[in-house]
């Protein structure tokens, strides 16, 4: 895709045996695998080690092994035999030893993904925020230099419980906005794409109808952050910079 507007016709593809590449339908929250590809034909070349901390159902290792890529996913909660149990807060990897990061996150507490008590997907405003600045933090570590990450993400409202009807009352998370920011803490910004998400539930009359009558918005796009790691530029600068 040539733009930063990204609008498919399917959340999936064909893959190069022809199968479709849709990892598996029925878990909530699963990541398109289009998303995936389009990250991974972009930003990685065969035989590089792609990481996703937050594997879900695992269609990050499906797109790999398509394209011909090490996929290594990890979850708190794993959904199948070839992810790996594991905190993206904490990885047991070695340093700088992956070449592209892809992550699907929780969008707050929207999804119940797991009974972890530690699960980010139970969290919610800056207890959220903090833990996925560690796992941003933990990404960095791994990551090699010169290499990119992709984040894929939603904003977060919540109705407020007792407000009346139509008030609009609820809290707005900026998750996009303030994953970026602390993005930039560590990594180069790329670019930010924005992509229209592609759920029926947008067009059934009855969430239409309520969003209306509660003067809310449904969520109509995710956000792809791009970013790449660049250590020895910044530690070039550091040294030059004037004393």
């Amino acid at each position: 895709m040539p733009t930063t507007l990204w609008s498919y016709p399917s959340q999936h593809y064909v893959g190069s045996d022809g199968r479709r590449m849709q990892g598996d339908k029925d878990y909530l929250g699963a990541t398109p695998s289009w998303v995936i590809w389009q990250v991974l034909q972009r930003y990685t070349r065969e035989g590089d080690r792609v990481l996703d901390p937050f594997c879900g159902s695992g269609t990050t290792l499906d797109v790999c092994a398509d394209l011909g890529r090490q996929g290594k996913g990890f979850d708190l909660a794993p959904a199948r035999d070839d992810i790996l149990q594991g905190d993206a807060r904490h990885l047991p990897l070695p340093d700088a030893s992956v070449d592209c990061i892809f992550m699907d996150p929780p969008y707050a507490s929207h999804i119940a993904y797991s009974e972890a008590e530690d699960c980010i997907g139970r969290l919610d405003g800056a207890e959220y925020l903090d833990a996925m600045d560690d796992a941003i933090a933990e990404a960095h570590r791994v990551l090699r230099d010169r290499r990119y990450i992709a984040i894929y993400v939603s904003d977060s409202w919540k109705k407020r419980k007792g407000t009346e009807p139509g008030s609009g009352s609820g809290t707005f998370l900026p998750i996009g906005f303030e994953l970026w920011a602390r993005l930039m803490k560590r990594f180069k910004g790329i670019d930010i794409i924005c992509i229209e998400r592609r759920n029926s539930k947008l067009d059934r009359g009855n969430w239409r109808r309520a969003a209306e009558d509660g003067n809310f918005f449904l969520r109509g796009f995710n956000y792809l952050l791009l970013a790449k790691k660049e250590e020895v530029a910044r530690t070039e600068r550091r040294e030059r910079a004037p004393r």
